[in-house]
């Protein structure tokens, strides 16, 4: 699993989300959701690969973002979603001993997050969510840090986004750039 970029505790982490705004400053809306969504569903169909999510702070957002998609069926092997912490590890195969050091808000966490769900549900790909979205910071962890991580079959990248605040602004940017990052790593796999 690679982390690109400066980073958080250590860990390089890459991030153009650090704005907290959508394409051209806007907020995520519907349409540029449906877009990304389809976007990586068709890629992924056209490399005959597959996908699963694993999420905690979209709660399954994201996953439902891709099965809007039509011919999704034959590309979405299916989904986690990991509000509690404990879950993490239970369900998506986190290592506790991390969760304890670390807290579910971590570019570490994010990662083994998309390589559980890759892992648990039989997908090339794996796409997670972590993060606050608020109204309060949680460990320590300001409102609007959130990881989004990829993990595929040449290992993985992890992002970090800073989305300033706002509940539902959290979520809806978070699932955009996780279907974003998807879109950038399919592409440069194939170059």
């Amino acid at each position: 699993m690679s982390v690109n970029g400066g980073g958080a505790g250590g860990a390089g982490v890459s991030g153009p989300g650090a704005s907290g705004a959508g394409v051209n400053g806007a907020e995520a809306d519907g349409a540029e959701v449906g877009s990304a969504a389809a976007g990586v569903v068709h890629r992924l169909a056209e490399r005959h690969e597959t996908l699963a999510t694993v999420e905690s702070l979209t709660g399954g957002s994201l996953a439902a973002s891709i099965v809007n998609i039509a011919g999704v069926s034959g590309v979405y092997r299916g989904g986690l979603v990991v509000y509690a912490t404990e879950l993490k590890a239970t369900l998506a195969g986190v290592p506790d001993d991390l969760l304890s050091e670390r807290g579910p808000v971590d570019p570490e966490v994010a990662a083994a997050l998309a390589e559980g769900g890759r892992q648990r549900c039989g997908a090339d790909w794996g796409l997670a969510t972590t993060g606050v979205a608020g109204p309060e910071p949680q460990d320590g962890k300001p409102v609007g840090l959130v990881y989004v991580a990829v993990a595929g079959p040449n290992g993985g990248e992890v992002r970090q986004l800073d989305l300033g605040s706002g509940r539902d602004h959290v979520r809806a940017e978070a699932v955009v750039e996780a279907l974003r990052l998807l879109s950038e790593r399919l592409a440069a796999a194939t170059s």
